[in-house]
């Protein structure tokens, strides 16, 4: 098994996450990553503002992050776990959703909030990944899902 690496506050930030996901603003929808362990789990960070795009209509007069975007922040760390546990194998592909399946949303994420996503790998088969994925505040879990994903040449 490989070992935990751990990473201090700007060690593993946006810009490092720019440089092995494609996601750019407004899509980028995590800031940090606080530890992986290489081909098992991924822990990374949202913090949420008031300033997100989506937030003017959704809902203008009581802001929620919509749940289909912590799905998406839990595939965004899960490409970043993908790229950092193949290495130069991964370099110039792409990781592409095939499946979201369990979903489910338990809370409300507003601005203020420190989302702390969590994937962990629990099949792969060559080019096809499969993981468990959580979006917590607070230590109070506020979304779940399983998904799949596929990483091809673009």
């Amino acid at each position: 098994m490989s070992e935990l690496k751990t990473f201090a506050a700007g060690e593993y930030d946006v810009m490092r996450i720019m440089t092995k996901i494609p996601h750019r603003a407004p899509f980028l929808l995590i800031d940090r990553i606080c530890e992986i362990v290489p081909m098992d789990r991924i822990l990374a960070q949202k913090g949420v503002t008031y300033n997100e795009p989506y937030f003017a209509g959704h809902f203008p007069q009581r802001p929620v992050m919509p749940g289909v975007l912590i799905i998406e922040a839990m595939a965004q760390a899960a490409g970043v776990l993908v790229v950092e546990s193949l290495g130069k194998e991964a370099e110039g592909k792409l990781v592409y959703f095939m499946g979201i399946e369990e979903a489910k949303f338990r809370k409300t994420v507003v601005p203020g909030d420190s989302l702390h996503i969590s994937a962990q790998i629990t099949q792969n088969r060559r080019t096809v990944w499969k993981f468990r994925g959580e979006g917590k505040v607070d230590g109070a879990l506020v979304a779940e899902a399983n998904f799949t994903a596929m990483i091809v040449d673009p």
